[in-house]
């Protein structure tokens, strides 16, 4: 092979690995960019407009409440406090952002769903923790499940889009803590947006999608809608 196809095969693996490590959220043009909603003598970057870097105070990089336990009393026993741009304007720019997750004690959950914009790390605080992800499809059609049981202090990690879910196995309310690379991951709980849908998916589609008879479609999705 001669030097100059050496040279050409390198640049096009470089620009390769380029695009497929370009798809986070872009690299930040200044040291901070504080969410503002005052448009006035601000600067609009990534979706926000920005507080004038000269008027920062340290309050702006500071987040409190954490430590305060979510309410689990609903239908799947878990609460996310999220701590994204939207709470915590300091993270602007910066790609990350947290969430406080809550488990009610015998079966709280949090169900299955993806972020489309972030990988999770997950680390348990409190109690034991049935996790796990499934893979995109396979070139052999399969959908490969990774389950791991977690307790305190274990560290678990949820690639980026792809659905997982936590599940409280012990018999005392369970906390952990989730850090994920973007300040605005976003969320898909699956069983809610397929049967929740507004306005919802065709039941014949869902029936067929998911080899269910008409009667039980309509009944999963009388249970997720939510009227508006």
């Amino acid at each position: 092979m001669s030097l100059n196809s050496i040279l050409a095969y390198v640049v096009l693996l470089a620009a390769a690995f380029y695009v497929v490590v370009d798809a986070t959220d872009p690299n930040q043009l200044q040291d901070f960019c504080i969410a503002t909603n005052d448009p006035k003598g601000a600067l609009f970057v990534n979706g926000f407009f920005c507080k004038n870097p000269m008027e920062a105070k340290p309050e702006d990089f500071f987040f409190s409440g954490l430590d305060v336990a979510g309410d689990t009393v609903n239908k799947v026993g878990s609460n996310v406090t999220t701590v994204s741009v939207v709470e915590f304007p300091g993270l602007n720019t910066l790609g990350i952002s947290l969430a406080r997750i809550d488990y009610a004690p015998h079966g709280g959950l949090n169900p299955p769903h993806t972020h489309p914009r972030a990988t999770e790390v997950l680390t348990v605080l409190e109690g034991t923790l049935y996790v796990g992800f499934v893979t995109s499809n396979l070139p052999n059609g399969e959908n490969r499940f990774f389950p791991k049981v977690l307790n305190k202090g274990d560290v678990f990690i949820f690639p980026q889009g792809l659905i997982h879910f936590q599940f409280n196995i012990g018999k005392y309310p369970a906390v952990a803590l989730s850090s994920l690379s973007s300040q605005n991951p976003g969320v898909i709980t699956i069983a809610n947006a397929v049967f929740g849908a507004s306005p919802p998916i065709s039941v014949d589609v869902l029936s067929k999608a998911f080899q269910l008879d008409e009667k039980i479609v309509k009944l999963l999705q009388s249970k997720f809608h939510m009227s508006t």
